[in-house]
């Protein structure tokens, strides 16, 4: 055990500097990333791209192996968005197994000190964050984000998430002293008391992924886990194991390197017809959930499970139009925002809130159609450019495109969504945004999530009545994200409101590069947790200092 203690304290020197500046920036709230999210050569190496496309290309057609208890079934469940044959196959996971051996591992990985944990977990990054093209490659694959997007989310970006838990996860818990002597005044003699503070993990974490961002999304909560003390299973969307796999696989060869069991962290594979979340979330040795994916089975973990549940559901993300000095930046960058990845972004706005009268447009009065027009115009000229196929991604699921058909055939359609070639694949299943108009009134249409490349721009009679609509939304409903275009600071001062009594984060007036559906790490609060949308934040103390419990010991000083 001293060699395990000892590696892994090496291993946080080594990454002291990373650690530190994360922590800084935490505080600051201002722009770090310790991950370039440029897939430059200068960067990671010249042949790193060659390199990462053949580590990616020797994994298909083939058994993932992972050191942890199968029940000797293998399932092959993913299907490229983008038409080539993947052909992995996993473990299925023995569920009564798999657990125990979690708990074995975690014991004396909860006992292990803070700074060891820590080592392990930011070198499991660095390790990551060598294999950002390999991973491009399985995040494009199995979700269908466009190569460039699956490169930076699927690696960087999801490294920098992972970081900054990790730096809260570390702060919270440096904020305990280990030991303190506790004088109190009395007579005859002072009160004399040894107090000892010892951090100790819940338990084991089961992380449930989501087929879109399943990095991104998963990294928070298995980092944060990890340094606490806990064990995590990893349970992976089935149409997106390959990258978590790959993560699994990098932290138990790190956690074996270091002298600790690797089943600290296990793969969970499950198969359509048996599916584990649910038989995971009602274990009594499960004491922590983190969830992202539909409103309907987070509300089922958040009511059902005994652990501690932190997710990230759906919502109905809306922009309220008021007036811009910008016309034409505001609609390119609502263009972008509703293309990039096909809408299938849960940051991506759906519902545009318009009054009937039309708007300002520097100073000049707009009509309602014109409006409308100008957006459409807009989302056409991006998608006269031929990288539009990168852009867009490739749509993920069935479901999805089931969705674009049932809406393609509904009234108001103003620009139906059609497929778009990619000529790299010509298998691609790719689909340009659909834009519908309708009546505040209609809202069976549009007061729900339409997950995908679908946006509704809505007829209100006014601003006021878009701000009550949106607010109504983020409250019932649920929202990530919000957006208001106005050039009058009353209004601006009523939007405002609007997040506030929403609890959803607000964008203003964005006509640049910036996309309200980009979050930031170390920066940006991803999901308040004060809406239905989900009941945490990625990433604030909150996250992280409720993974782990104090004990103390009090021992009289003679």
């Amino acid at each position: 055990m001293t060699t395990t203690l000892a590696h892994g304290a090496d291993l946080l020197a080594r990454h002291r500097e990373t650690l530190d500046r994360a922590r800084d920036a935490i505080r600051t709230r201002a722009y770090f990333s310790a991950y370039p999210e440029s897939a430059s050569g200068k960067i990671y190496g010249e042949t790193a791209a060659a390199e990462g496309k053949a580590a990616f290309d020797a994994r298909l057609g083939r058994p993932f192996a992972l050191e942890q208890p199968t029940s000797g079934d293998g399932v092959a469940t993913e299907r490229s968005p983008y038409g080539i044959d993947l052909g992995v196959t996993y473990p299925v996971a023995d569920v009564d197994a798999l657990l125990a051996a979690a708990v074995r591992a975690g014991e004396a990985w909860g006992a292990a000190p803070i700074d060891a944990r820590t080592g392990v977990a930011l070198e499991a990054l660095a390790r990551l964050n060598r294999m950002s093209f390999e991973m491009a490659h399985a995040v494009q694959h199995t979700t269908g984000q466009g190569f460039m997007m699956a490169f930076q989310a699927g690696g960087p970006h999801a490294q920098d998430r992972a970081l900054e838990a990790i730096a809260y996860a570390y702060e919270e818990m440096s904020r305990i002293p280990e030991r303190v002597v506790w004088e109190k005044p009395a007579k005859p003699e002072p009160i004399r008391i040894e107090k000892t503070y010892r951090v100790v993990p819940r338990g084991v974490d089961v992380t449930i992924g989501c087929s879109t961002f399943p990095t991104w999304n998963a990294y928070p909560a298995m980092f944060a886990s990890l340094v606490t003390g806990n064990a995590v299973v990893v349970k992976p969307h089935p149409q997106a194991i390959l990258p978590l796999a790959i993560t699994v696989e990098v932290l138990q060869g790190v956690l074996r390197e270091a002298g600790f069991d690797p089943q600290v962290v296990t793969l969970a594979v499950d198969t359509p017809d048996r599916p584990l979340a649910k038989l995971l979330a009602q274990r009594p040795e499960v004491a922590l959930i983190d969830y992202t994916g539909s409103t309907e089975f987070g509300d089922w973990l958040e009511q059902n499970s005994r652990a501690l549940v932190y997710t990230e559901k759906a919502g109905v993300n809306s922009v309220v139009i008021d007036s811009t000095d910008d016309l034409k930046g505001m609609t390119r960058n609502l263009a972008m925002s509703l293309a990039l990845y096909s809408g299938q972004m849960c940051t991506t706005p759906q519902n545009l809130f318009v009054p009937r009268d039309g708007i300002l447009s520097s100073g000049e009065k707009v009509s309602f159609d014109d409006v409308v027009a100008a957006l459409v115009s807009a989302i056409d000229g991006l998608l006269a450019d031929p990288r539009a196929a990168g852009t867009l991604g490739a749509i993920a699921t069935d479901g999805t495109l089931r969705r674009i058909e049932d809406e393609n055939a509904k009234p108001g359609v103003v620009r139906k969504s059609a497929p778009v070639a990619n000529p790299e694949f010509p298998n691609a299943r790719v689909h340009s945004p659909l834009v519908a108009v309708v009546d505040a009134a209609d809202r069976d249409r549009y007061d729900r999530e339409a997950f995908g490349p679908i946006a509704f721009v809505v007829r209100t009679a006014d601003t006021a009545e878009s701000l009550r609509l949106a607010t109504s939304a983020a409250q019932r409903r649920g929202a990530i994200t919000a957006i208001v275009y106005t050039t009058d600071d009353a209004v601006l001062q009523q939007a405002q409101r609007w997040a506030q009594d929403g609890k959803v984060n607000l964008a203003v007036n964005l006509t640049g590069g910036l996309l309200v559906n980009q979050s930031a790490a170390f920066s940006d609060y991803h999901v308040t947790g004060g809406n239905p949308a989900g009941n945490a934040s990625l990433t604030d103390a909150a996250f992280v200092a409720n993974r782990f419990r104090i004990i103390e010991t009090r021992t009289p000083v003679s």
